[in-house]
């Protein structure tokens, strides 16, 4: 089973990032989460010190869109 379809690097500066979305949305209804992982800088460079987003920093964009989406989950999970 598929939980869902994750939009990620995602960059509103971006042209294409901007078009992209409401495409997959229209074509994919409710199996898109809410929920988008935005390009951050910080995000890339956590892999670099051997650490993931959250220990890395927690307080950066990138670990809020996954906290996000990890609410999400749970949400969806919970209420069936």
């Amino acid at each position: 089973d598929i939980e869902g379809l994750l939009l990620t690097m995602f960059d509103s500066r971006l042209r294409l990032s901007n078009q992209v979305v409401p495409e997959v949305k229209k074509h994919f209804h409710n199996m898109v989460f809410k929920t988008i992982i935005q390009r951050n800088i910080r995000l890339g460079a956590a892999p670099s010190y051997g650490e993931s987003i959250i220990p890395y920093d927690a307080t950066s964009k990138g670990a809020v869109n996954y906290l996000n989406l990890s609410n999400e989950i749970i949400n969806k999970n919970l209420n069936g």
